[in-house]
């Protein structure tokens, strides 16, 4: 694992991607949109709460979606389109807000006893700033092997065994460590 404090070495090293999955997140957004007005509805929330507006846009994540799928040069995965959606939406919210499965849940427990990859140290993906796409530490925990090795809250895993962690998700740098 490489911790590096310095913000400018860990910006030098980012690309960025374009390409197709941009169609992917479009259908992925639409999928979402779906989804959560087939959970609203169900849920029993009135109909009144929400704007007209708010259902003419989940339509067309929906119409989205559905060319997408009809229509895209490979058949997507439907669970990566939903995951993708959902994903997508809550980041909108704040960088704090994640949907989690039951294997996340498990995982984000383990965290917060402190017996995170056998390392103690309590992290997140930074997903704004100059950070953006490192892992960083939210804290060693107390006589841990992280906290030994002098790891620092603030500090960023830019490397993990000689992989770069830009453009992981947090789940798969977590199952790295």
């Amino acid at each position: 694992m490489t911790i590096k404090r310095t913000r400018n070495e860990a910006q030098g090293s980012r690309k960025l991607f374009a390409s197709a999955a941009s169609t992917g997140a479009l259908a992925a957004a639409a999928l979402g949109g779906a989804l959560v007005t087939a959970a609203v509805l169900s849920a029993g929330f009135a109909r009144s709460t929400i704007s007209a507006d708010t259902f003419r846009q989940l339509d067309l994540f929906g119409e989205v979606f559905e060319q997408v799928y009809e229509n895209y040069v490979e058949k997507p995965e439907d669970a990566k389109l939903v995951k993708g959606a959902i994903d997508g939406m809550l980041s909108e919210l704040d960088p704090h807000s994640s949907y989690m499965t039951a294997e996340d849940f498990t995982r984000m427990q383990e965290q917060t006893r402190g017996s995170f990859a056998g390392l103690g140290i309590q992290v997140v993906m930074d997903n704004e700033g100059p950070d953006q796409g490192f892992v960083k530490v939210i804290a060693p925990i107390d006589d841990t092997p992280a906290q030994k090795a002098g790891i620092q809250p603030q500090d960023l895993i830019t490397e993990i065994d000689g992989a770069e962690v830009f453009g992981m998700t947090i789940d798969e740098a977590i199952e790295k460590l």
